[in-house]
C-alpha cells in the first residue's frame, strides 16, 4: 500500500485534472466525452466526466479496456487513437493516457472518447459512391457502463466458453486456462469478482479461488499481461 505522502500526491494529481476534463470536452463539443479514472477504486473508478458519448457517470465502473490496463499495473502504457464500437452500435475513437505518480506507479487514467459514428457513415457512403465495396475491418465491441457486474459479464461472454463449450465440458487445464485469461484481463482485481465468476459458471466461491490460485501458480513468468 502506498504511504500517506504518495497517496496525497495522487489525490493532488486527480484534483488538478478535474478542470482539465471539462476544458477538453468543451473544446471539442458534444461529440466528445472525457473521463477521469482513479484505479484505486476500480469498481467505481470514474471520478470526473464531461460529455456524454458512452453514458458514464461519476461513480461508474471502468470498461474491459480499463480492466486490461489495470491488470498490467505499472507496465501499462498509453493507448492512443484506437477505435471501438459500443453495444448500441456507435463508433468511438478513443485515447487512454495513464496517470503516474512520482515513483512511476500507475494509479489512474485520463480517457478521451469521440463519437465518430457520423464520420464512419459518411465514409461508407462516399466509398459506395466511389465504387469501393471492400468489406470494412471489424471493429471490436466494448461494454461501457456504470455497473461493474455488467462489465465482468461482458468479459466472460468474450471467452470461448460463452459460445462454444460448457464449464462441465472443460478439462482441468481448460478450466485453469479460463481463469488465467480472466486474470490477465484484470477481472480479479475487483472485489467480489471471484464470487460473480463462480456464480456465472455454477461453482462455489472457494472453487473459483482454487482455480485462480492454480492459474497464477502456472502463469508464464515471461508474460506481461494482455495487450491494451
Amino acid at each position: 500500500m502506498a504511504d500517506k505522502g504518495l497517496e496525497a500526491e495522487r489525490d493532488a494529481i486527480v484534483a488538478a485534472l478535474k478542470p482539465v476534463v471539462d476544458g477538453i470536452a468543451a473544446t471539442f463539443g458534444p461529440v466528445c466525452e472525457v473521463i477521469l479514472h482513479d484505479y484505486r477504486r476500480p469498481e467505481e473508478s470514474v471520478v470526473a466526466v464531461a460529455g456524454s458519448v458512452t453514458g458514464r457517470e461519476v461513480g461508474g465502473a471502468m470498461s474491459e479496456i480499463g480492466l486490461r490496463l489495470l491488470a498490467r499495473g505499472d507496465e501499462a502504457v498509453d493507448d492512443l487513437n484506437y477505435v471501438t464500437r459500443t453495444r448500441s452500435g456507435g463508433l468511438v475513437k478513443s485515447s487512454t493516457m495513464m496517470l503516474r505518480d512520482s515513483t512511476g506507479g500507475v494509479f489512474g487514467a485520463l480517457c478521451v472518447n469521440v463519437d465518430v459514428t457520423a464520420v464512419g457513415e459518411a465514409h461508407a457512403l462516399l466509398g459506395a459512391l466511389a465504387g469501393l465495396t471492400g468489406a470494412p475491418a471489424e471493429t471490436p465491441v466494448t461494454t461501457f457502463g456504470n455497473d461493474i457486474d455488467a462489465v465482468v459479464d461482458a468479459v466472460l461472454e468474450t471467452h470461448p466458453l460463452g459460445t462454444h463449450r460448457s464449464w462441465a465440458g472443460l478439462d482441468r487445464a481448460g478450466r485453469v486456462d479460463l481463469f488465467r485469461s480472466l486474470d490477465d484481463q484484470g477481472v480479479f482485481a475487483l472485489r467480489r469478482a471471484a464470487e460473480q465468476v463462480g456464480a456465472r459458471l455454477g461453482i462455489s466461491r472457494a472453487s473459483a479461488y482454487s482455480y485462480l490460485s492454480q492459474a497464477r501458480a502456472t502463469a508464464d513468468p515471461a508474460s506481461d499481461g494482455a495487450p491494451a
